[in-house]
């Protein structure tokens, strides 16, 4: 992921910037506490498609 192009990327929840986590290839919203993948080099900019970065706890 170029520089350029994740200074113009945004949390489509909060508009928050976004954080690139190389190794797994995700975009990070701290924020939200989610996680938007990158498949074949394209964001996948959806937030059905994002992952929760908070475990679920049970009650």
């Amino acid at each position: 992921m170029d520089k350029k192009t994740l200074s113009i990327l945004v949390c489509p929840k909060c508009q928050s910037k976004l954080e690139f986590d190389k190794s797994a290839q995700e975009l990070i919203c701290q924020n939200d506490q989610l996680a938007y993948p990158i498949k074949d080099g394209i964001p996948v900019m959806l937030v059905e498609e994002a992952r929760s970065l908070t475990k679920k706890t049970d009650d």
